[in-house]
């Protein structure tokens, strides 16, 4: 029954959502994926239009750090972050770097330096805990679907 129920709201935070990715897009001049999701707890800190890039079925979840502002320097550094990328609660990412495709960033994890497409990075300072894995939407792992199913008996 709780999850009925709480499915009820998801129109409104899709609503909510996009209502965010459009007013960061119009005021910050980061780019978004319409298909992206972020959370409406992540920050984003892009210091010049470009700054920060989101690409197309990729999770940003709660409390996440992207900042593209270099205080050392008092540079811009843009980050890119791929497709099909998830990006964990309590992660940052730091100036400069690039996410290629299908990266999995662990919770809490602080990203430094370009991460290789189809990885999973965790740690602070990130590095890369597996390589040559196969995620889908939203970064989504292969065996997921099979284990939510047995779990909930659906």
């Amino acid at each position: 029954m709780a999850i009925a129920s709480l499915n009820q709201l998801r129109p409104l935070r899709l609503f909510l959502t996009g209502l965010r990715r459009r007013w960061l897009e119009w005021r910050m001049g980061i780019s978004i994926d319409p298909s992206a999701s972020i959370s409406l707890s992540s920050r984003f800190i892009g210091g010049q239009p470009g700054g920060i890039s989101v690409g197309a079925d990729t999770l940003v979840a709660f409390k996440t750090l992207l900042d593209a502002r270099d205080l050392a320097t008092g540079t811009v550094r843009p980050i890119r972050i791929g497709q099909r990328c998830f990006i964990g609660g309590g992660s940052m990412i730091m100036p400069g770097v690039t996410l290629a495709d299908e990266v999995i960033v662990a919770a809490g994890a602080v990203v430094f330096h370009d991460v290789p497409a189809r990885s999973i990075v965790a740690g602070n300072p990130a590095r890369v805990v597996r390589s040559d894995i196969k995620v889908g939407r939203f970064g989504r792992l292969d065996g997921a679907n099979e284990n939510t199913r047995r779990m909930y008996k659906l």
